[in-house]
């Protein structure tokens, strides 16, 4: 297995609050350099250390940075997506984060994008899809809907555990008739795989226009016709007109798969955008986090139906009460 160096530059405010998101997305051994470590060693020298190892030394001039290593596979092409994203969110807070400069050690960025693509082979998720890259070729007879993706620089591949726990979730609760709200819909995969399962129309919804492009880009890749789906670019929390224009009360399904404190922040809008009876899938959500992202869905008025989980992460069905 090959491994991606990945180096995120930051401030002493942002170490703490960029180490508890890496934690959300499972990357869990980091190593942190921060000058602080260095005059903390000048102050407790001779009393907790022994000695100065040179690399000590070296700390004194070194920006705030942390490092840590993705696998060079389709599940780690899916976190490094993530972390992209949470830099460019984390760029239009008003604080402190320093540059968030993001730095791959071992590989060019573009070689990377292209690297992890001999991994993403066609595969089954749930009873009733197989997910192809369209790169590749699928010659076996199956009932499944093939659902043809290109992630390119979005995320979803239909390889990450959340992603196919929401497909699942789908799977049991969509209608012929019913209204998707996507919230964060990535490469688009969740609300052409909502479109297959005969759902009347979707909406996709992210943060970031290259993800929505590429999202209209699988959509005509799988043959969607343009009058089933709409798409829209922006920030729902932030952007009152874009919530007003997706619509309150609409929807019977939303589904977001992000990551837990963005659906914790988004928990009043995710009922809004619900009808009476709707039902929403919350996921990208680790499990250490599940009551947590619970509860809070309680506190606006869901109710929860059940919580599956794959390989410690988990996705939330609920309705309102």
């Amino acid at each position: 297995m090959n491994w991606l160096e990945v180096t995120i530059y930051t401030s002493k405010q942002g170490l703490e609050t960029i180490t508890g998101i890496l934690m959300q997305m499972g990357v869990t051994g980091f190593v942190i350099e921060d000058p602080d470590d260095f005059e903390e060693f000048l102050t407790l020298r001779g009393q907790t250390w022994d000695y100065m190892d040179v690399s000590m030394e070296d700390l004194k001039d070194v920006e705030t940075n942390i490092k840590f290593y993705l696998a060079e596979n389709s599940q780690g092409q899916e976190t490094f997506i993530e972390i992209k994203n949470m830099l460019n969110r984390l760029k239009e807070e008003n604080a402190d984060y320093g540059s968030l400069r993001l730095e791959l050690g071992n590989v060019k960025e573009e070689d990377w994008a292209n690297n992890w693509k001999q991994y993403f082979k066609p595969f089954t998720v749930g009873e009733k899809f197989v997910i192809k890259p369209t790169w590749e070729s699928y010659d076996e007879t199956t009932d499944r809907h093939i659902l043809e993706i290109d992630p390119n620089s979005s995320f979803g591949t239909g390889q990450h555990y959340t992603t196919q726990l929401c497909i699942e979730q789908l799977e049991n609760i969509v209608k012929p008739s019913c209204e998707v709200l996507d919230m964060g819909c990535g490469s688009g995969i969740l609300s052409i795989a909502a479109l297959m399962l005969g759902a009347n129309h979707v909406t996709a919804v992210d943060i970031d226009q290259n993800s929505v492009d590429i999202a209209c880009e699988n959509f005509a890749q799988n043959k969607m016709d343009t009058a089933r789906y709409t798409t829209y670019c922006g920030n729902v929390m932030a952007d009152e007109a874009l919530e007003n224009k997706i619509g309150h009360r609409k929807y019977d399904i939303v589904v977001a798969n992000i990551v837990a404190d963005v659906i914790i922040g988004m928990k009043h809008e995710l009922r809004n955008f619900l009808k009476a009876d709707g039902k929403l899938i919350a996921s990208g959500v680790i499990g250490d986090r599940a009551e947590e992202v619970k509860g809070h869905l309680e506190e606006v008025g869901f109710e929860v139906d059940n919580i599956t989980e794959k390989n410690d992460w988990v996705a939330i069905l609920a309705h309102i009460k």
